[in-house]
C-alpha cells in the first residue's frame, strides 16, 4: 500500500466542529506535503469535500467548521440537501454521472458539474440553462483507466468533444476530471494522471478550456494526483469519516446508464 492509499477504516468520523477542523487540517497538511514534493504551491490546489451519504445535520456542522463547498454524486441526494440547507452559503458541485432527464435539477441548484461525458448531456444542460441566463462551470470526465465499468469519454475522443462544446454557450468548460484506476499499483495510477496532463496540454494549445483545471484524486489517491498535476481533489472519507455505503452505489456501472 502506498503512502496515499489509506484504508477507509483509518478515517476518523467527524461529528463536532473540532472533529471537522482536525480532519481538514490533516488533509490540508497532506496536500501541502504532496505539493512540496513536486515543487508546487499548495494554494493552487482546491480541496472539494465530498458529502455523499452525509446527513444534513453533519453538513451544517462541517459548514460551521469552515467548509463552504460540497461535492455530491447523486443528483436527487444533492437536490434534497441543497433545498434543506438553502440558508447556508454552500457551493454545490455534482461529480457523478448524469442522466439527461435530471439536467433540470442540476441547473436548479448546482454551481459546477464535473461529470460531463457526452454531447447529449451538454445539450440537455445548455437547453435548461438558456432561459435562466445562467452559466455553469463544467469538467469533461475522462475514462483515463480504460476500465469498462467507468463512465467518461475515452482519451482519444476528448479533443473531439471539446471542439464541439463551444456550441453550448451556457457551459464554461473549465477543465477535465477523472477517476484513476482502482488498484494498489502506483505506476498504473500515475499513468492515469499522466494521460490527463497530456490531454490538458493539448486542449490548452487549441484554447478549448477556459481554465486548465484537472480534477483528479480522491481520499485514497489524492496525494499521487497532486504529484501528477491535479488542481482539484475530491475528498470525502478523510474529512467526514468512513462510509458504510459501498462506492459502487455512487460510481455506478456503465450498464446502469
Amino acid at each position: 500500500m502506498t503512502h496515499s492509499q489509506r484504508p477507509a477504516s483509518s478515517c476518523t468520523t467527524a461529528v463536532t466542529i473540532e472533529d471537522f477542523r482536525r480532519n481538514l487540517a490533516a488533509v490540508r497538511a497532506r496536500i501541502a506535503a504532496a505539493a512540496d514534493r513536486v515543487g508546487r504551491d499548495a494554494s493552487e490546489i482546491r480541496l472539494l469535500p465530498v458529502s455523499k451519504t452525509v446527513p444534513e445535520d453533519r453538513i451544517r456542522t462541517a459548514c460551521a467548521a469552515g467548509i463552504t463547498q460540497m461535492g455530491e454524486n447523486k443528483v436527487q441526494e444533492a437536490k434534497r440537501k441543497a433545498a434543506a440547507l438553502a440558508d447556508l452559503d454552500i457551493r454545490w458541485s455534482v461529480i457523478g454521472h448524469l442522466q439527461t432527464n435530471k439536467a433540470k435539477d442540476v441547473v436548479a441548484f448546482a454551481d459546477e458539474f464535473q461529470a460531463l461525458d457526452s454531447l447529449r448531456v451538454a445539450e440537455a444542460l445548455d437547453r435548461r440553462l438558456q432561459p435562466t441566463g445562467r452559466g455553469l462551470d463544467v469538467f469533461v470526465q475522462v475514462n483515463s483507466s480504460g476500465e469498462a465499468s467507468k463512465f467518461g469519454v475515452e482519451p482519444d475522443g476528448v479533443m473531439g468533444i471539446l471542439r464541439r462544446l463551444p456550441s453550448y454557450s451556457c457551459l464554461r468548460v473549465v477543465g477535465l476530471m477523472t477517476l484513476a484506476a482502482r488498484t494498489d499499483d502506483e505506476a498504473r495510477i500515475r499513468e492515469c494522471f499522466r494521460i490527463m496532463r497530456s490531454l490538458r496540454e493539448a486542449a490548452l494549445q487549441e484554447d478549448l478550456l477556459s481554465d486548465g483545471q484537472l480534477s483528479m484524486g480522491m481520499s485514497g489517491d489524492f496525494e499521487l494526483a497532486i504529484e501528477g498535476g491535479s488542481t482539484c481533489v475530491r475528498v470525502g472519507q478523510a474529512i467526514f469519516g468512513a462510509r458504510s455505503t459501498p462506492d459502487s452505489a455512487y460510481w455506478p456501472e456503465r450498464s446502469s446508464r
